[in-house]
């Protein structure tokens, strides 16, 4: 029997993220299939009969892309993994926000041939307020691509890290030969399976062997030979103590279509990584080895299984070991609770488990008790920092079309919110008659009005509205809020915990409405 310190140790939780499309559900897939977790990868677009394994909800499906983080565990070579899908497009940054709280590091997937895109710098800046551990795969490097050297350049530039390329690819497109391992000072080249659903065989050179030449040809062996002695020249040392502070990046080069490098990257990178980090609590830091149990929720799901019509907490686990049925402290609610259901996703497909470990993520059942950023522990209380939550940059007036389905209306549209997707506020005089849907991109009205008219059969009606700004008002107790000196673009609104808002249409408003109401103070983030 594993000890809790060994189980805890060999634990590694991360998170990919990337621009859409650059790869990153192709390059999950690869990891599971490497993990012995899938047999066999689908193609992320759906071409073959499959879908990708991590894309769960219909919509992803249909589109080819990621609207959800998904959660996925495998073992490989010793370690437990845990891997963070996480949606690609701006429009869900805030879900990805959330699922880097749960990581410990970040695998930042970048397209060969375009370099760094506007969607991996938002991405990056959400890393970099982490200040985690980030690792770099270069991807595609079976078409044609950028230079390397151009490319990691571009990320020290775009993103501000240093970079360390711990391999170097040999050619690109048609001509990838394969990588050379600047520690080992070998080549490894590869022979393409089934298009890249299975594993590919690998074959170990030495760079001073005298086979290289004819493996990889007199002129890509004199271009490797130039790009060595540069690097050697030109680079940052390899230092994981700045690794490990998000302040330099070891890059790998690949194909995650192929699985060219995969291998490599995914062994490297588990060798490189720690095990779970102490977490920051508001009395102060919880050691993960520590035999009490504390977890904290960063994501709610609704409705994952449709013949169920459930809801689910994911929650990652910070210290100590999880039993099923164990009884814990939900802090936020004050009272104790058991954890009903516990499972582990692969997407829709859940096991039920028996134990956990720091490091570890699972989902349990939600009876509507649980919000984002809650925390549950045993024996001493704790209470780990809350997660900010994002300003909504698109706002809308939503109705239901057929006045009978009120109930499922607002039954659907406060799921929704409660799971972070959305935020809902009401006209600031009113009820829940008029209900206006704060998001951070537009892309969630449409998944918001896909969901409500499937799983809640609720057709709804969309009227956008002009307003761009938010701010939460910070003394609400201290002002009267019906006679704030507004703004003719200003609008009042309260949310659901009946906080006040104001909302503008342009960023020149807050500022005037600060100057002419002395002592009102506005804040752009609330918090959950």
């Amino acid at each position: 029997m594993a000890t809790l310190q060994e189980e805890i140790s060999r634990r590694r939780t991360f998170a990919i993220i990337s621009h859409p499309d650059a790869g990153k559900t192709t390059l999950t897939e690869k990891f599971l299939l490497y993990g012995g977790a899938i047999a066999q990868a689908g193609e992320v677009k759906g071409k073959r009969e499959r879908a990708a394994k991590s894309d769960w909800m219909e919509i992803e499906k249909q589109r080819g892309i990621s609207v959800t983080s998904s959660v996925m565990q495998f073992q490989h070579g010793g370690y437990c993994i845990n891997i963070l899908d996480t949606p690609g497009h701006q429009d869900f940054s805030e879900d990805t926000y959330r699922t880097l709280m749960a990581a410990d590091s970040a695998v930042i997937v970048i397209d060969g041939a375009k370099g760094v895109e506007p969607q991996t710098r938002k991405l990056f800046k959400v890393c970099a307020l982490r200040n985690i551990p980030i690792f770099t795969f270069i991807n595609k490097m079976d078409r044609e691509t950028r230079d390397p050297l151009e490319l990691c350049e571009e990320v020290e530039r775009e993103l501000g890290i240093d970079t360390y390329p711990v391999n170097w690819p040999i050619g690109c497109g048609k001509n990838f030969k394969g990588v050379y391992d600047r520690a080992t000072k070998k080549i490894t080249t590869f022979t393409a399976a089934m298009g890249g659903q299975k594993e590919v065989a690998s074959q170990e050179f030495s760079l001073e062997g005298d086979e290289v030449n004819s493996i990889i040809g007199p002129d890509y062996h004199r271009k490797l030979m130039d790009d060595i002695e540069l690097l050697d020249g030109a680079c940052d040392e390899l230092d994981m103590e700045r690794v490990s502070r998000g302040n330099l990046s070891p890059v790998f080069f690949g194909s995650a279509l192929t699985n060219f490098g995969v291998e490599t990257f995914l062994e490297h990178f588990l060798k490189m990584t720690t095990s779970p980090l102490p977490r920051n609590t508001t009395t102060g830091m919880v050691d993960p080895f520590s035999p009490n149990f504390s977890a904290f929720v960063f994501k709610i799901q609704a409705n994952m299984n449709k013949a169920h019509r459930d809801r689910i907490a994911f929650m990652r686990i910070c210290s100590g070991k999880f039993e099923a049925g164990m009884e814990v402290t939900h802090v936020q609610g004050g009272r104790k609770i058991r954890l009903s259901q516990p499972q582990q996703m692969m997407a829709q497909d859940r096991k039920i488990v028996e134990e956990a470990y720091a490091g570890d993520i699972i989902g349990v059942f939600d009876p509507g008790i649980f919000s984002i950023g809650d925390t549950l522990c045993t024996g001493e209380k704790v209470e780990f920092e809350g997660i900010p939550t994002f300003a909504p940059e698109h706002f809308a007036r939503v109705r239901q079309m057929d006045t009978m389905k009120r109930k499922q209306f607002i039954k659907g549209i406060s799921q929704i919110a409660q799971e972070g997707a959305i935020q809902i506020f009401q006209e600031f005089n009113t009820g829940m008659e008029e209900i206006i849907v704060g998001v951070v991109g537009e892309l969630q009205f449409e998944v918001l009005t896909y969901r409500l008219e499937n799983e809640y059969n609720v057709e709804v009606k969309l009227e956008k509205l002009p307003y761009e700004y938010i701010r939460w008002i910070e003394n609400k107790d201290e002002v009267d809020v019906a006679k704030i000196q507004g703004t003719s673009d200003m609008k009042r609104i309260k949310d659901l915990k009946d906080n006040p808002l104001l909302i503008f249409v342009n960023s020149w408003s807050i500022g005037m409405v600060e100057e002419r109401n002395p002592g009102l103070k506005l804040s752009e983030f609330g918090h959950n």
